[in-house]
């Protein structure tokens, strides 16, 4: 187990960024200090705002894009090694249009797209939005990587320490975490060979590195007048095997993960999860980004896995579709749809989910990826069997969904 994040939240409608590191740099230090001690790697530190339609001049992008290049750079030059800028709203539909210019003038800076939330349903026009932001990012580079900082989501609280969807709900500094855990799955899987064994096996791995992670926070918190806001253990993986989701599902079963039984591993590993017993923020779920982890790549290269399975699996478990590489060739209206299905699942299972899907430019269904990136295993474009919707569901407007309540 590794923590992937230490991810801080601020306000910059109350703080410039230079305040804001300040006041966090410090405890930064400590936090890398104390978790070295106890035997975690920390990957990264990560700076998280706001929604930006809150504080950035939108009604003049030049110089919003310079305030967020120059935000970029302090935060680095300041050890932070990525910066998340919340969502664009609907409210305000022009933030949308604006993603795509921010993502080609930064480096390390993430946004997210706000579809749904369970209070107002749907926003079909912020649907159609997100698809078009995606369809926008993908030519910035020329392996489809920018879409990488980009995800649409619904249904998703602040305060998740994972990018790209993280984003500040308020005015109090505050800090989570985000860990890296699937070795832990495979690890508790590998030498058990009965159900209940493999639950408790997992629990008893994630709850007692859980309980040292948390204490520490809490000490940090206290001696740095922060707010812990808890700790995301969505069993993220790592691109080699001992740390795959992929090889955790086919332990319990499939021969191969998307056969039939993974579906039932899957929500077999998320119902695990909700057993467990730490201060929890996020997700808390069963994470499958296919370009992050090694086994579900190469099933997308050899095609047992599909995005359906994909979403199929998102009703039982995590975070929805992450990292799916898809054909150069997709419209938005594929996209949109495909996103409509996600923010619906969100809002109808209650629970949030989010989609960062990866448009390769050139790339056909089933072609492989070329990423040179230390956080991806390259897969397949994964065919996208999605056509333009038509009639209402292809208009304004919002939809809400009540959410389903288990038979008595």
């Amino acid at each position: 187990m590794k923590i992937r994040s230490i991810t801080c939240f601020f306000n910059p409608a109350l703080e410039t960024i230079e305040k804001a590191i300040q006041k966090r740099s410090k405890f930064i230090e400590k936090a890398l200090e104390t978790y070295k001690q106890n035997g975690y790697e920390v990957q990264t530190v990560r700076l998280a705002t706001t929604p930006f339609t809150h504080w950035l001049p939108l009604e003049n992008p030049n110089q919003s894009i310079r305030q967020v290049v120059e935000m970029e750079k302090t935060a680095l030059a300041s050890g932070f090694s990525y910066l998340a800028l919340g969502p664009a709203l609907p409210q305000n539909m022009a933030s949308y249009d604006m993603i795509p210019l921010l993502i080609k003038e930064t480096q390390q800076c993430f946004f997210g797209g706000l579809m749904g939330t369970a209070a107002d349903g749907i926003y079909l026009d912020a649907v159609k939005a997100c698809a078009k932001v995606i369809f926008n990012c993908a030519p910035i580079t020329s392996d489809g990587f920018a879409n990488l900082r980009f995800s649409a989501f619904s249904n998703l609280p602040p305060y998740g320490p994972f990018f790209p969807s993280s984003y500040a709900g308020g005015n109090e500094p505050a800090f989570a975490l985000a860990i890296e855990s699937a070795d832990e799955a495979v690890a508790a899987f590998e030498n058990t060979r009965d159900l209940s064994g493999c639950r408790q096996a997992l629990l008893t791995r994630l709850e007692n590195h859980s309980r040292v992670i948390e204490k520490e926070a809490k000490h940090l918190a206290e001696g740095h007048q922060m707010v812990f806001k808890g700790i995301d253990i969505s069993l993220a993986p790592y691109p080699e095997d001992y740390c795959s989701m992929g090889k955790a599902i086919e332990l319990l079963g499939p021969a191969n993960a998307g056969l039939n039984g993974s579906l039932a591993a899957a929500a077999f590993i998320a119902d695990t999860l909700d057993l467990g017993q730490w201060q929890k923020v996020g997700f808390n779920g069963l994470m499958l980004p296919v370009l992050e982890d090694s086994v579900l790549a190469q099933r997308s290269i050899n095609g047992t896995l599909t995005v359906r399975d994909l979403l199929l699996f998102s009703a039982v478990c995590g975070a929805g579709l992450d990292t799916v590489p898809l054909p150069g060739d997709v419209s938005i209206e594929q996209l949109a749809a495909v996103l409509m299905d996600v923010a619906a699942l969100a809002n109808r299972l209650g629970k949030p989910l989010t989609a960062r899907l990866m448009p390769v430019p050139g790339k056909k269904a089933g072609e492989k990826t070329g990423f040179d990136f230390s956080f991806f295993a390259n897969g397949a474009a994964m065919d996208l069997p999605a056509r333009p919707l038509v009639g209402p569901l292809a208009g304004s407007g919002q939809i809400k969904f009540t959410p389903r309540k288990p038979a008595i």
